[in-house]
């Protein structure tokens, strides 16, 4: 098995030498940049399997930074803030982040939830053979197989959790699903994040299928979402 390699985009140097420190010791590959505008430029080389991304930079934020990458990769990314606000982790998940960390954080929490998000990214036992790879509604399609929704006609780009997220709820129309047994069957038992994360991610879905001529997912308040092609 390759080692994991990890992308830190921090301009604290005492941060990314702790983080080197315990990485060494895990066996991880670690590389460092100091600034949003380095850090996309090591994309293009290292191909990093997570990204640790730092919230407060100069010049290019870990914000400006997320939506950057997010342009033209799938890498998990991991934010680091220092603020413990509601504001920093919605934002942060609205522009593509995977997960996020307060700091001061431990470098061995930080490690944990690099492990469960390449755990999550491992690739699914497959359905059983009579179960459908295809499902068809009212000018939707979701094909599982090859992961490519068809929305009003058009070929619609979906992110992983997005797509997963989608099929989650499309498999059982009409009925209602917290938000805790989303994260739980989509993000899995060991997702450190909240229950907030769900609500971000249907948000994406929603803008996604916008030209559907109804509302796919409905919000049942105080208890989560059901998918249906009528209310």
């Amino acid at each position: 098995m390759s080692q994991t390699k990890v992308l830190v985009i921090d301009d604290d140097p005492n941060v990314c030498e702790i983080i080197r420190l315990y990485f060494t010791k895990q066996q991880i590959d670690l590389v460092v940049a100091h600034n949003g505008k380095q850090g996309i430029e090591m994309m293009e080389v290292e191909n990093p399997d997570v990204i640790v991304l730092d919230v407060m930079m100069p010049e290019m934020d870990g914000f400006e930074t997320c939506r950057e990458i997010r342009k033209k990769w799938d890498t998990p990314i991991i934010m680091l803030t220092a603020k413990d606000e509601e504001f920093d982790r919605v934002l942060g998940l609205e522009l593509g982040a995977d997960d996020y960390v307060t700091k001061p954080f431990s470098p061995r929490e930080l490690v944990a939830r690099i492990r469960a998000i390449l755990r999550r990214m491992q690739p699914k036992a497959k359905v059983e053979e009579d179960a459908a790879t295809v499902m068809s509604f009212d000018q939707l399609t979701i094909d599982i197989d090859k992961r490519e929704v068809i929305a009003a006609g058009e070929k619609i780009n979906f992110r992983p959790k997005e797509f997963d997220l989608l099929v989650q709820l499309a498999k059982s129309p009409g009925s209602v699903l917290s938000r805790e047994q989303l994260l739980e069957q989509v993000w899995g038992f060991d997702y450190f994040g909240d229950v907030r994360t769900i609500d971000v991610h249907i948000k994406k879905i929603r803008q996604r299928l916008e030209k559907l001529p109804y509302e796919c997912i409905h919000t049942v308040w105080g208890i989560g979402y059901k998918f249906g092609v009528e209310d």
